[in-house]
């Protein structure tokens, strides 16, 4: 069985991903404390992901979805996580019927 070349991409995908997980987990085991200037910039990090797959969508999309960004950044400020998902999911059905 000969594999594609697809095949071979999503294996090394997947061993960089396993990779990378695995890597930082296995260098910050080796610590016993955790400096706060490197727990902060952990705690960082999932906003920094959230910020890079929602900006270019409010910024290069119609003005729906801008409106819903809106939206979801004020109820953030109030609600947990899921009712600004749910929120959302509303937010951007109620706009592309209105606005287009």
């Amino acid at each position: 069985m000969e594999f594609s070349t697809i095949t071979w991409i999503v294996l090394a995908g997947a061993l960089a991903t396993y990779l990378t997980r695995i890597g930082g987990h296995l260098i910050l085991s080796r610590f016993k404390t955790i400096h706060p200037r490197v727990e902060a910039a952990l705690n960082a990090v999932p906003a920094a992901v959230l910020t890079t797959l929602v900006a270019p969508a409010a910024v290069f999309t119609g003005p729906a979805e801008t409106a819903t960004v809106i939206v979801c950044a004020l109820a953030a400020f109030y609600l947990p996580g899921m009712a600004v998902f749910i929120i959302g999911w509303a937010a951007v059905l109620a706009f592309r019927a209105l606005i287009g």
